[in-house]
């Protein structure tokens, strides 16, 4: 994900229940297991759509597409890939667009994923316009659920910065494995990131520990984050690795 602001915490006001809790550990799309049970069989696009919402936060406040409606900015797409029925997988894409968007959107970004019948995912890509602090802002307020999300990302990518160049913005980290610590010390869940960089873990009420775990290829690996997780609310973690490239 590009665009996004770094190390910071954001608390998010829940706005409905949860929709899928999470036991024991967890592992994210791409690292076996979902941090939430997903349904037996994926059959219908929501279904689809909602196995990649249990990754993250920031997609809660988008909708499906509808085609009638004129200057729908941002949405969801869920399509079959075969013409089996129910399908063998859906491709689910959400796109977040800006900027006169009763006239197309002058900007765009996009996350696709591949979402297989028996819930297993794999990441396609992220591409379009890089998202300003703001944008990121925004999706993240739309969360539904308690506890932590966030996204984690490796920079920096050019020798030199170049303020405002998406050539040089942060890059989404495959492969980050995310310890979750309670108070005591004692392991609440374990989170593998897939090539989204992108995170959530629903949580009780209290405080943690993230204790990011070295990924191979990065320099330097993101410290340990203390967070507290408010009745009702999702806390947003910014998660930082160093590439060591300078």
């Amino acid at each position: 994900m590009h665009g996004r602001p770094t190390h910071r915490l954001l608390v998010l006001p829940l706005l409905v229940a949860v929709v899928a809790a999470c036991s024991g550990t967890a592992s994210g799309p791409g690292g076996g297991s979902s941090p939430s049970p997903a349904p037996a069989s994926i059959e219908t696009p929501e279904t689809a759509v909602d196995v990649i919402r249990a990754f993250t936060p920031l997609f809660d406040g988008l909708g499906p597409l509808n085609p009638d409606m004129i200057g729908q900015g941002s949405f969801w797409e869920s399509a079959p890939v075969d013409a089996g029925s129910p399908p063998k997988a859906w491709k689910v894409t959400f796109t977040v667009g800006w900027g006169d968007c009763q006239a197309g959107c002058i900007d765009r970004h996009t996350w696709m994923w591949q979402v297989s019948r028996d819930g297993t995912t794999l990441f396609l890509e992220e591409a379009g316009t890089p998202l300003t602090p703001e944008m990121l802002a925004g999706l993240a307020a739309s969360s539904t659920a308690q506890g932590v999300g966030g996204a984690v990302s490796a920079g920096p990518v050019c020798p030199v910065e170049r303020p405002g160049d998406p050539s040089c913005a942060p890059r989404m980290v495959d492969g980050a494995a995310l310890l979750l610590q309670g108070k005591d010390g004692t392991e609440v869940a374990r989170f593998t990131t897939d090539g989204s960089g992108l995170f959530r873990i629903p949580l009780d009420a209290g405080d943690y520990m993230l204790a990011p775990q070295p990924v191979e290829g990065l320099m330097g690996t993101a410290a340990p984050m203390p967070f507290t997780v408010g009745q009702g609310a999702e806390t947003w973690l910014d998660v930082p690795y160093d590439t060591g490239i300078r």
